[in-house]
């Protein structure tokens, strides 16, 4: 099953961030914040279209977004993350 999202949106998928203590133990996710980094997975239309944003953001862009930004969903077992093109904050690389 596949997602696309419509409009002015984009679908993420959460970076996996494996966090550690000075003293070697690793953290389980549930202890540690989430991280606000995240994969372009698909792309909307309207971002496509959009002369502000076509050329900035593509499928596979790691991009850093708002805490708050966006809804989680969850598909086949793999959480995904659909915000507003505007609720990303920057491109990584």
């Amino acid at each position: 099953m596949s997602i696309r999202p419509l409009g002015d949106r984009i679908v993420i998928k959460r970076a996996e961030i494996e966090e550690k203590t000075k003293s070697g133990i690793v953290l389980p996710g549930t202890a540690k914040e989430k991280p606000q980094i995240a994969e372009v997975v698909a792309i909307g239309k309207g971002v496509e279209t959009d002369e502000d944003f076509k050329d900035d953001i593509k499928i596979g862009d790691k991009v850093v977004f708002s805490e708050y930004a966006g809804s989680e969903v969850k598909l086949d077992g793999e959480e995904y993350i659909v915000l507003k093109i505007t609720e990303v904050l920057a491109v990584i690389g």
